[in-house]
């Protein structure tokens, strides 16, 4: 198994919380943390990250938080990853000087394929699709609930 790490995942459904409110509307780390459940500090923890990478930006003040600095329509879960983990892929000998073997090795060519898939799905989602499934899920579980 090849887990994204919990900031990986952590990240990328607090960009997705972004992404769902009203656009430059600050968010604090308190409201993100209730929704999400994730803890304040560990959110603020992942935000740094974001922020550094120019995907978020931070309000000073009393009503300040963060928002997105980035357009959801173009921000993929890849951005959101490299910000706070680096590189996904599925084993470490993804370049040739990460291993004395990799020229001969007879499963390089699959970790390699694997990554490469990785990175298509990573590359090809966006945070504004998966902000409008949760939408679309939360509405049809709404209207579940009525039924």
């Amino acid at each position: 198994m090849m887990p994204i790490s919990t900031k990986g995942r952590f990240a990328s459904r607090i960009m997705v919380f972004l992404a769902s409110q009203e656009p430059g509307r600050p968010v604090s780390k308190f409201e993100i943390g209730r929704a999400e459940a994730i803890s304040p500090d560990y959110v603020e923890q992942i935000m740094i990250r974001l922020k550094v990478a120019g995907l978020v930006t931070s309000h000073r003040g009393r009503a300040g938080g963060f928002s997105l600095a980035s357009d959801p329509e173009t921000t993929t879960i890849a951005d959101v990853l490299r910000a706070v983990e680096g590189r996904v892929a599925p084993a470490p000998c993804y370049s040739a000087h990460d291993c004395e073997r990799s020229s001969t090795c007879p499963t390089r060519d699959v970790w390699m394929e694997a990554a490469r898939l990785l990175d298509d799905l990573f590359e090809g989602t966006t945070i504004a699709h998966l902000a409008r499934e949760a939408a679309r899920r939360r509405d049809a579980s709404a209207r579940a609930g009525r039924d």
